[in-house]
């Protein structure tokens, strides 16, 4: 972030290009589509309530769920926020967006439509009546 206001400096007290057309390509997607965010850098300690606390104070909170893996149950170090509007939103990502939570830095994204995934492939062997994979290996392996 240093590096970046540096050069931005740098190229506003040039004649190169104008101060306002530097700073307009420097911001990346200033606008949101959509009134979901993802959040991103969390602590494995932070919860869903935590999450809704920090993030109630920008407007109405529709959802927040902080993603945790199936097997062990812990936090995989992100989550998704969905605010009422689209303002409400924009304003949570201005606020939170680099700013600590738990005592991590966090960042504040729009959220990415979900892709769909390919149905899963069957496997070439084939199952016995159990369920178990029958070995058509022949001969001795050892």
């Amino acid at each position: 972030m240093a590096f970046i206001s540096g050069l931005q400096r740098l190229l506003r007290n040039s004649s190169l290009l104008p101060s306002s057309h530097f700073t307009s390509s420097i911001r990346l997607s200033s606008t949101l589509t959509s009134p979901k965010l993802f959040v991103s850098g969390l602590s494995r300690l932070t919860t869903d309530e935590k999450l809704k606390e920090t993030f109630s104070s920008f407007g109405q909170l529709i959802k927040a769920k902080v993603i945790t893996d199936r097997a062990s149950g812990r936090s995989k170090g992100f989550a998704f926020v969905t605010y009422a509007t689209i303002e409400e939103a924009e304003k949570a990502r201005e606020g939170m967006n680099a700013k600590f939570l738990d005592g991590w830095v966090i960042f504040v994204d729009p959220a990415k439509p979900r892709e769909p995934r390919p149905p899963p492939q069957q496997s070439q062997s084939q199952s016995s009546e159990t369920g178990f994979t029958v070995n058509k290996t022949i001969g001795w392996t050892g």
